[in-house]
């Protein structure tokens, strides 16, 4: 995996959707440098995937908060990222890429994300492959910087 770094979206600065400095940057910022570390450890033990899956959801939900928060001035309290993703895309559609749905994978991988926030931490069956890990990785990366 490579850093979640990057900031901007087009027209639109999504990161910068939050005010620098702010709580929620910071939070932002943090989710995605533990999606990195806790990404690379999983290459080396598998272990480390059940993390590196929880906090790239943390990093979804957070973006997601940042965005809506900053062009909406809602954010349902909500970890469920397949309704913070609608909500997001509905007031920009060039978010609509930023998860592929084509194929079967891509929505399978969105689902491992979305579980991810309760199974990861509290179910042992909860596995993620290396593969998944980085796909999703590239995608929280695309939230950020599309």
């Amino acid at each position: 995996m490579t850093a979640l770094a990057g900031h901007h979206m087009g027209d639109y600065n999504f990161a910068g959707s939050c005010p620098a400095g702010s709580d929620q940057s910071r939070s932002l910022d943090q989710w995605a440098e533990l999606a990195e570390y806790s990404g690379s450890r999983a290459v080396q033990d598998a272990g480390w995937g059940r993390t590196a899956a929880f906090n790239l959801h943390q990093a979804t939900e957070t973006s997601y908060a940042c965005f809506l928060l900053m062009r909406t001035l809602y954010f349902p309290r909500s970890h469920n990222i397949k309704l913070l993703r609608s909500l997001a895309k509905d007031s920009e559609p060039r978010l609509i890429n930023v998860w592929p749905s084509a194929a079967r994978l891509d929505r399978r991988r969105f689902e491992l994300l979305k579980r991810a926030y309760v199974e990861a931490r509290y179910l042992a069956s909860y596995e993620i492959s290396n593969d998944d890990l980085d796909a999703l990785s590239q995608s929280v990366r695309a939230l950020r910087q599309n």
